[in-house]
Order: C-alpha cells, then structure tokens, then sequence
C-alpha cells in the first residue's frame, strides 16, 4: 500500500511538472475519446431494436423471393398454412400497416393523425408483444376488434383522464358522424421497428383474401434450436404448393416453380432486412470503423508524446535502478502515471460529449443521453479506460523502465533506432488515417452535390402534397375537386396517385408484352399526373380528358419499361396484366422516383387497375408567388372542396419530402467532416510534440550548421524534409486504401460521380501544407537561438 502511495505522489508530481505536455496528451485523449463514446452510445442505439422482445431470438418475418425482387409482403393464408404445417412453428401471426393512410381522430376539438395505424391479428401481437397499458386481450368475437391509441394522442385527445377505461371518439371531419371505441393506451415509442401511433388487434385479418393479397406481413416464432434452413426450405415448398393448386396453366406453373421463401431474423429487421436497403447497416460499421480509428489515433498520440518525455525521466529511472528498483516496479509506476492520465481524459470526454450530445442527437433524428440507468456505458467505459492505459501506455512504460543506469547517469543517453523507427511509423499511419478522412469527405461532397444538382427527371418544387383520407379510385369522383381546387388563384394543375414521389415504394405485378413476362412497377394516376410534376414525354402522349378510352384501358409507360420488354415503337402496342389488357398511348422519360441509390424502375401508369391501391395523395402545382394566398384559401375553403377531411387540411411540400432520401448521406457527410477535423487535429499535435522533440534534439547540430554559413531557409528545409518525406509516404499508402473504400461506397448509388485524381491531390496539398506550418512553428525558436547558446557548455 505504502509503494502505491509513493507511485500516486510521483504520478501526480510528474503531472504537474509538465503540465504542458500533459495537457496536450489529456487533451487530445479526452476529444477523441468523447467522439468514440457518442459512436458506441449510437452503436448500441442501433443494434438494441426489439431486444426487450422476450422471444427476440425465435422470431421471424417470412418473405417472398421472385427472379426480379424480394419482398416481405405476403398474403393472410399463408401464416395459417405455415402453423397448421409445421410443429415447430409455435405461433404465426400477420399485420398490415398503410403508411400512405391517415386517420383522423377526435374528441371533441381536439384531434389527432395517426399516420401509422397497425392492424394485427392476435397472435402477432403476442409475437410482437404489443402490450396495451392493462395487459394485451383476446377479442371476444371474429368481428370484434380491440383499438389502442398511443399514450401520447390519449392524452392529446383525453387531457384530464386518469384511468384506462374505453372512451368513445370520432372519425374524420366533425360533420362526419362516425365514431367508434378506443378501449385503451398504448406505449408507442418502443425501442422497436414496429412503430405505431394506434394499433387493432382482431382474431383475424384478411379472412375473405387469397394468396393475390399479398399487402401483409407475416411473423412467426419458432421453437428454440429450430433448424431455420430446412424450415425455410419447407416453407418454400409449401408456399408453392399452395399456389399451384388448381392452376392448369402450364407458363404460370413454370413462374410458381422459381419462386422461393425466406426467414428473416426480427434481429435483422433494422440494420439489413434481405427485402430492403442495408445502407442503415453499412452506416453504422463505417461509423463504428471510424471511432475505433480516431480512439486508435489518439492513443498513439499519447505513446508518440511519451516516449518524446523519456529522455527526461531517464536519470530518474537510472537513480531507481541503482538504489534497488525492479523493472516491473518502474513499470507500474509508469501505467500508474499513464492511468491517472486516461482516468482524467476519460472524465473530461465524458464532459465533452454531454456538451456535443444535443448536436447529435438533432443530426441523427435520436435522443440517447448518457445518464441513464440502462446505458451500457456503464460497464463498457471502464473496460475501455483499461484498453487505452494499455495500448497507450505499455510501450512507454517499457521503454522507460528498460534505460541502463550506467548510461543514463554518465549522460551518455539516446533512445534508440527502435523507438525512432516506432516513432516515425505511428506518425506515418496517424496522417495515413487522416488522409483517408481527408478524400471520403471531397468524395462525399462531390456525390451530395451531384444529387442535388443532377435532373431528377420531374419537378418537386412547387408541388404541394394535400394529405387526405378520401378515395379517388373513380376519376369521376376526383372530376368536382379538382375543379373546384383549380378555381383557387395561383394553383396549375391538381391531380391524385397512389404513390408520390419521395422514395416510396409503389406496387409491383406481372405484366406481358409482346410475349415476354416480367415483374414491373405500378402507378395508379388520375389526369394532369405527369403535367403536375413536369415529367416530360418521349413519344406519344400523356392522358387526355378528350380520349375517353384513357379512363377505361389505355396505360403510359417509362423508358426502363421499354428496354425491359425490348420493345420498338411501343406507341399503340398492347400490354396484358391484372387480367386486361392496356393500349399504350404514351412513353415518358425515367425520372428518380426512388432517389440516387436505386436505378429508376420499369413501371406502368394507368388511371384504371383492377389491382390497384387505393388514390388518395392529392399534389398541386402552385404558382411560388401565390403559394401563401393559394394555401391559406385551400386551407380556408377545404371543407367544401374535400367533405371527407372537412376542417382538417395537411399539407407538406414535395421537394422537402424528396430532400429526406439524402437524409442517412448528409448524416455521413458531417461525421466524416467532424473524423477529419479531429485527425487531423490529433495528428498537428502529435507532429508538434514530436517536432519539438526533435527540434531539441538537434540544438548543437543547427548551431554547428549557422556558425559554418547555413541561412535560416536551409535550416527550416533540414528540419522540414523529415516530415516532408513521412507524410508524402502517409499520403501513397492511404491513397490505394481511400481510392478501395470510396469506390465501394459510389458503388451503392445507382447514379454517382466518378472517382478523380481532385480529392487525392487536394489531400496530399493539406497534409504538407499543416506539416510544414505545424514543424516550422517548432523549429523556429530553434532556428532563432543564438549559436553560442547551444555550444557553450562543449
């Protein structure tokens, strides 16, 4: 106890000794420390989806697998063919969630939109462990359904109730005179990918639907230690099975048979569904990649800092040797010194990244704080603090405790080529990292300005999206609104779709033209549809109120359509699905309804499909400098254009809804901005620590070299060309690395820059640009130090 005590005093003397090498190595220890502590919080943010489910391990959504695409939407039977088949299947439920629907709610004068209603049968809510406050029921009945509401809207619409008792409400406007019951709550902000804002649990979904249904989402939870591969091979057989019954024709038969299942992990679900973008996920190990870096950076600051002080600790270290001190016990004097030293980074990061937790929470849309009771931080930064003394420390400390007395204490001290060589090599991979950093940032710069920038195709601003619960499926009914919206000054054209485009997924069927099968996207539209959003025409032409066959069977269809079906001249071809046949009156040019990361997709527009969805999104053209007076008189007259929403009208605009889609790449952007700034930061210091230490080093050198002639350029170049030559090394090693990891990234984007030569050299200009401002600021106090200072004691 007595020797730690001795080893704390010495620490803690050493520290305030060289307060200003301590508070460059405490210092840039604690900022990058700060920064891995807010990755690793957002790391378990993300990976934590659902794990409070009990049965986490054993669920599973089942998907369908078609030559053309994936998907997670399946038909109702199937979960019950699933469970009535298989015994290891304990439960099989199904839900289904429309996005593109809002319900309208109200008590009285306060109302509140739920945009995402989830409709589940029992046993889903089970697997999902939907737990309404009061506990989960079984509805009584095949009819009956049981409808929660999310703590937050029950207590928008039910301010001063205190129980969870049913209470009654209403339906759209409050000239509607529908009502219903809410039976209770529901916490709804669930660490979970099953989100909601109200929720119906039946029996039963889908009861009167067949296997052409497919608009829901099937979940199972299997029996622990279930062989995941042979069941999914089983499921495959059956779904085939199933659909093949009674099916005489030879063509869909040979379409059944290379269709496929598959079960994909609840775990999976966030990050990388199989029928989804594993962008999410590619984000995250980037990230995660990135705050292990800048950790690894700053801790070799810290070894490159230590090892510059070893020369004054070197007669310490003799004077211990000879009275009798092990070299374990200077050791761990040294790991007690460099401990105490990452124990106050450690605190001053958890500092920093309280302070730096509001800015990134607002960029990442998220809400983690560090104080929590659940926060893994708990054990995971003591299990850090440790690793950093360790790599940080032990070399130091070994190189220090490993000094020969005779050497030291006759003066004759130099540390050795191993530790230069050491030295110089932690130096050469700190600018490495920056320089990566450096190039993934002009990189990402360059493609976000190429999204911004580059045609989309079609024209979102000055399109105003009305949400609204009334169906158009009929253009007649659509007819009286939108002549009444057009009477409105200020609004172009008006028109309703089952889509917008701001990345949303629109359906997908099977169409047949000119002999040739394939699985293509649909588009519901009504008149005015290409006109509102400026998509412009190939050949042909758009839908036409003067063509009545245009409400009937007449389709448009886009360039990647053409080219998928080979055709020449499509103008007046016929092409067969949904069990009729289109004309084809129009080809439009593709535009990026899905952003830049997915290629534009073959898809056929049609105002009648007895396969459709439901038309319900309203999008205007709005003259910009009447947009205010046109809105305010939408808002105002809305009652009498849209009966069904009455008083409540909602809007958002397009352009700001397409701008989401470069949401998860400007979030990139500005991490990898804050990664450069930081290496780069942390490389400076440890250049000067190391200039210096250098610098220092060759005092009687510089002053031999003035006394024989040499200016101040040429001292300034000596001492410069070191560095010089370690960071045109740093830049060849990192340029392959970078030029590997940004091409794979493009790689994820349907439309991208190409890789040029710009953002290597641009990197390699800064880097030697801060080297030799970073050096010549050290070396001049060197340089301007009189000869006779440096030689006198000779």
């Amino acid at each position: 106890m007595s020797m730690f005590r001795l080893n704390l005093k010495i620490a803690l003397r050493n520290i305030q000794k060289n307060v200003g090498i301590t508070s460059l190595n405490v210092g840039g220890l604690a900022i990058a420390l700060a920064a891995f502590i807010l990755v690793i919080m957002y790391f378990n943010y993300e990976t934590s989806f659902d794990k409070s489910n009990p049965n986490y391990n054993n669920i599973y959504v089942v998907g369908r697998i078609y030559p053309d695409f994936k998907t997670n939407y399946t038909a109702p039977p199937f979960a019950k063919a699933i469970k009535h088949n298989f015994p290891e299947v304990e439960i099989a439920g199904i839900t289904k969630l429309d996005p593109s629907w809002e319900l309208v709610i109200k008590n009285g004068d306060k109302t509140v939109f739920a945009k995402n209603f989830l409709q589940a049968d029992y046993n889903a809510a089970k697997i999902l462990d939907l737990q309404p406050i009061g506990g989960l029921e079984k509805p009584t009945g095949d009819i009956e359904r049981l409808a929660y509401l999310s703590t937050e809207s029950m207590q928008i619409l039910f301010p001063d109730k205190t129980d969870n008792s049913p209470e009654m409400v209403g339906f759209g406007p409050s000239t509607s005179g529908i009502t219903g019951k809410i039976n209770g709550s529901i916490t709804s902000n669930r660490h979970s990918n099953i989100n909601f804002d109200g929720v119906s649990i039946a029996n039963e979904l889908g009861k009167s639907e067949n296997y052409g249904h497919n608009n829901y989402t099937t979940y199972i939870q299997v029996k622990p230690g279930t062989d995941i591969a042979n069941l999914e091979q089983k499921i495959t057989n059956l779904y085939r099975a199933e659909l093949l019954k009674g099916e005489t024709d030879q063509s869909t038969i040979d379409e059944i048979k290379v269709i496929s299942t598959f079960l994909d992990p609840l775990a999976n679900l966030h990050l990388k569904p199989r029928a989804g973008n594993d962008a999410p996920y590619k984000i995250l190990i980037a990230l995660s990649i990135l705050g292990v870096l800048i950790l690894v950076i700053a801790c070799i600051n810290f070894t490159n800092l230590s090892i510059a002080q070893a020369t004054k600790r070197a007669k310490e270290v003799g004077v211990k040797k000879v009275l009798g001190a092990y070299r374990f016990q200077i050791t761990v004097q040294f790991l007690t010194e460099i401990f105490m030293q990452c124990l106050l980074a450690t605190i001053l990061a958890l500092i920093l990244a309280e302070l730096i937790l509001p800015t990134f929470n607002n960029l990442f849309e998220i809400n983690l704080s560090i104080w929590h009771a659940d926060n893994s931080l708990i054990w995971q930064l003591p299990v850090i603090l440790c690793l950093i003394t360790i790599i940080a420390g032990i070399y130091p400390s070994l190189v220090l405790s490993g000094f020969k007395p005779a050497m030291v204490l006759k003066g004759n001290f130099s540390t050795n080529k191993q530790s230069y060589w050491l030295r110089n090599s932690l130096l050469v991979f700190q600018f490495s990292i920056a320089v990566i950093f450096i190039i993934g940032l002009f990189i990402i710069h360059s493609q976000l300005k190429y999204m911004r920038s580059q045609d989309l195709g079609f024209e979102a601003t000055q399109v105003v999206y009305v949400k609204n619960i009334m169906i158009f499926n009929d253009p007649a009914k659509f007819k009286p609104v939108r002549e009444k919206i057009l009477k409105i000054p200020g609004v172009e054209s008006a028109t309703v779709s089952t889509t917008i485009p701001d990345g949303s997924e629109s359906g997908l069927n099977g169409y047949t033209a000119g002999g040739k099968q394939a699985n293509i996207d649909f588009v519901d539209v009504d008149f005015d549809y290409f006109e509102t959003l400026g998509i412009k025409l190939k050949e042909g032409r758009f839908f036409s109120q003067k063509f009545k066959t245009d409400t009937a069977n007449s389709a448009i269809i886009n360039e990647s359509a053409v080219a998928k079906y080979g055709m020449k001249n499509p103008v007046g071809q016929l092409i067969r699905g949904c069990n009729m046949d289109y004309k084809i009156v129009g080809v439009v040019k593709d535009f990026k309804t899905q952003g830049f990361e997915n290629a534009v997709q073959p898809t056929i527009y049609g105002i009648k499909n007895p396969c459709g969805n439901l038309k319900v999104h309203i999008m205007l053209k709005i003259e910009e400098s009447k947009m205010a007076g046109a809105l305010a008189a939408l808002k105002a007259q809305w009652p009498e254009i849209n009966t069904k929403d009455g008083e409540d009208f909602r809007f958002e605009f397009l352009d700001e809804l397409y701008g989401k889609l470069f949401k998860k790449q400007e979030q990139l952007q500005s991490v990898f901005f804050a990664a450069a700034m930081l290496t780069i930061f942390i490389a400076i210091l440890g250049l000067f620590a190391f200039a210096k230490y250098i610098t220092n080093g060759r005092t009687k050198e510089i002053a031999v070299r003035k006394i024989l002639g040499a200016s101040d350029i040429q001292i300034f170049k000596l001492i410069n060309s070191s560095f010089l030559v370690m960071v045109t090394i740093a830049n060849i090693i990192s340029w392959p690395v970078a030029y590997i990891l940004t091409k794979k990234w493009l790689e994820t984007f349907a439309y991208r820059v190409d890789l040029s030569a710009l953002p290597f050299l641009m990197s390699a200009l800064i880097t030697i640009l801060l080297t030799v401002i970073t050096v010549s600021i050290q070396a001049k106090k060197a340089v301007k130090a009189n000869p006779v200072d440096g030689l006198k004691y000779e």
